[in-house]
């Protein structure tokens, strides 16, 4: 029998299955920039979830519960496309083009050239740039994410952002979405809610 739930519980004594719907969105967003494909992040999302759920025991509580639930969603990608070797081809950009809404703002144009930039970076870059761009994690946290050394994560960030400069014809220091808004920022993820 589970004890009732205390309401002034603390992060440490807070169970933290009651915590992973608060995560759902910020998952969604990370599984598109990775899958570029709605359904699957969602069955991503989902396998999370369920990994998350039955080896919540693992979860060392008053630690961050999304770093957590990232690096599962990250090893379970990476697992997944390791058994797969190969991914789907969308040479046109159908599938994709389908996911999102394009903002209704002047910088439409630019969003879309960045999204489809966006979508030419190898997965390894658009993670990193997920996860220390839209969704605010720190060098430090993103490589444990990543299992992957600090300067490791800087080194992808900074090509990436560098690959996308020059797709987007960019000059150096020149912001990527000079004045984006999260919406806007979103879009990385095309889940249409930014990450908190």
């Amino acid at each position: 029998m589970n004890a009732p739930s205390n309401p002034t519980s603390t992060p440490e004594t807070r169970d933290p299955r009651d915590e992973l719907p608060e995560h759902l969105g910020a998952l969604r967003a990370f599984a598109l920039s990775l899958t570029r494909n709605g359904a699957a992040a969602d069955d991503l999302v989902q396998d999370t979830i369920v990994k998350a759920w039955s080896n919540i025991e693992k979860f060392e509580r008053g630690t961050n519960l999304r770093a957590w639930l990232f690096t599962i969603l990250r090893n379970t990608f990476y697992s997944d496309r390791r058994k797969r070797k190969r991914e789907v081809p969308d040479p046109d950009g159908i599938h994709a083009a389908a996911l999102f809404e394009k903002p209704a703002h002047d910088g439409r144009l630019a969003m879309g050239d960045f999204v489809r930039a966006f979508d030419q970076l190898s997965p390894e870059h658009r993670e990193v740039l997920t996860l220390v761009g839209a969704s605010g994690f720190s060098y430090e946290e993103a490589a444990g994410m990543m299992n992957v050394a600090v300067g490791t994560v800087k080194s992808r960030a900074n090509r990436a952002r560098a690959r996308l400069c020059e797709m987007l014809e960019l000059e150096e220091g020149e912001d990527i979405l000079s004045g984006s808004d999260r919406n806007s920022l979103a879009v990385m993820g095309r889940s249409g809610v930014a990450a908190a």
